[in-house]
């Protein structure tokens, strides 16, 4: 076994709140280890509380979020950070 990677249980989680501050629900994604690979999850706002500090999660800065979002982009239309000329949503 390979003592250098880390445990599962070690690995970082993130948040990334989507939803307005305030909302009845809080719409989020949540990735274990790797930012760029999240679920989307939808919780009530004491619970949402509960999960971020059972999971001691960190939230995502703005360059995290920024980098997730240029990865999709490019994923989705070719091109880091841009779509392709004619390439509709």
């Amino acid at each position: 076994m390979n003592t250098l990677e880390p445990r599962f249980e070690d690995l970082p989680r993130y948040i990334r709140v989507r939803s307005e501050p305030g909302a009845r629900f809080v719409e989020f994604d949540f990735a274990i280890g790797y930012p760029d690979l999240f679920v989307e999850l939808i919780l009530p706002q004491a619970d949402f509380d509960s999960f971020c500090l059972s999971n001691r999660v960190v939230e995502m800065d703005e360059a995290m979020a920024r980098s997730v979002d240029e990865d999709m982009v490019k994923w989705r239309f070719g091109e880091v950070g841009r779509r392709l000329p004619g390439a509709e949503g």
